[in-house]
């Protein structure tokens, strides 16, 4: 089968190879399947550059989310059937830019019949990590005001979607007009453009001085440090990420001060700590997709062949929504 391989670290462009390798084999408890489209994320750009906290083995094969169609079962599978069409996260170093991949049986979802191949496979990480953060972590209330970084991102607009769904208003921040309009379009009340705007001051003219209810942050560094001016008193902050590069520090004595809360979200620790809320979580997903209050916006649809230069652009902050491999 063909396969992108890192076989050094580095920028994706300049690391990623198309190759042929073996087809993967299933071992107990895995299903084999064939890549019917796989969803770029960040992680994927950090993997490459040997920046994320989970570094496969080189050579590996990224891509940390897919809908594939099951094709064989290991031994000691039950509930899943060949043909069935499923999504997930693919077990490393055999990620999803590839013709096929393995699962674990249990991390292996339903495809929710709503949604198209590259949808399907753009529903779990983001809009998972966005359900956690907002409801299980932030309880995210009707009539209250989410600041959501980078919205116009993968993880921004699935966050964007799930608070409208849940009766919140929602402030989108983006670099950009073009970025501005996709927020937009994904139904974010007010949008900031970053490099036009300050978001503090918007946020704080918006609500009349009383600042977001939550803050949802992938982007970290300044971007944290700043939100903190205009969180509302009883706030939430959700911690998802670092994109912009820069690690921050938390000043205590100020959230002591205003009486906010600082709180961290590592999705993938529920698959261990608690899968039964994953399992949830899906269903609840799958509902909200068959009733269209979610859609995952794919914005590009790439060939195998270009996966390498998505990839780029995707770490290099030009892209909008889900750019997804499809085969």
């Amino acid at each position: 089968m063909k396969a992108w391989r890192v076989t050094e670290l580095g920028e994706p462009a300049d690391v990623l190879d198309l190759v042929e390798v073996e087809v993967p084999e299933p071992a107990a408890g895995q299903v084999l399947v064939r890549v019917l489209a796989s969803a770029a994320n960040f992680p994927d750009v950090l993997m490459c550059r040997g920046l994320y906290q989970i570094k496969p083995e080189l050579p590996f094969t990224p891509g940390v989310e897919l809908c594939g169609e099951v094709v064989a079962l290991g031994a000691g599978v039950a509930g899943v059937a060949v043909g069935d069409r499923v999504l997930g996260s693919p077990v490393l170093p055999n990620g999803g830019f590839a013709e096929y991949a393995v699962l674990d049986r249990a991390t292996t979802f339903p495809a929710p019949e709503a949604l198209d191949h590259a949808e399907a496979s753009s529903l779990h990480i983001g809009y998972q990590t966005g359900w956690f953060g907002l409801h299980r972590r932030a309880h995210l209330r009707e009539g209250e005001t989410l600041l959501v970084h980078a919205a116009a991102g993968g993880v921004g607009s699935a966050a964007i979607q799930l608070a409208k769904a849940a009766g919140a208003r929602v402030i989108g921040v983006v670099g950009g007009a073009a970025k501005a309009e996709y927020a937009s379009r994904l139904g974010a009340d007010v949008v900031v453009d970053r490099y036009a705007e300050d978001f503090v001051e918007v946020v704080k003219a918006e609500t009349k001085g009383r600042g977001a209810d939550v803050v949802y942050d992938p982007v970290g560094g300044d971007t944290y440090h700043r939100s903190t001016k205009c969180v509302a008193f009883e706030g939430r902050i959700v911690v998802v990420g670092f994109a912009g590069g820069e690690i921050q520090s938390a000043a205590l004595n100020h959230a002591l001060v205003k009486n906010y809360s600082i709180m961290g979200l590592h999705w993938g620790l529920y698959n261990r700590h608690d899968p039964a809320s994953v399992l949830r979580c899906h269903a609840e997903l799958t509902r909200m997709a068959g009733e269209g209050l979610v859609k995952p916006l794919v914005s590009e649809r790439l060939a195998l062949a270009d996966v390498a230069a998505g990839l780029q652009r995707l770490a290099d902050g030009t892209t909008v929504g889900r750019v997804v491999y499809a085969a």
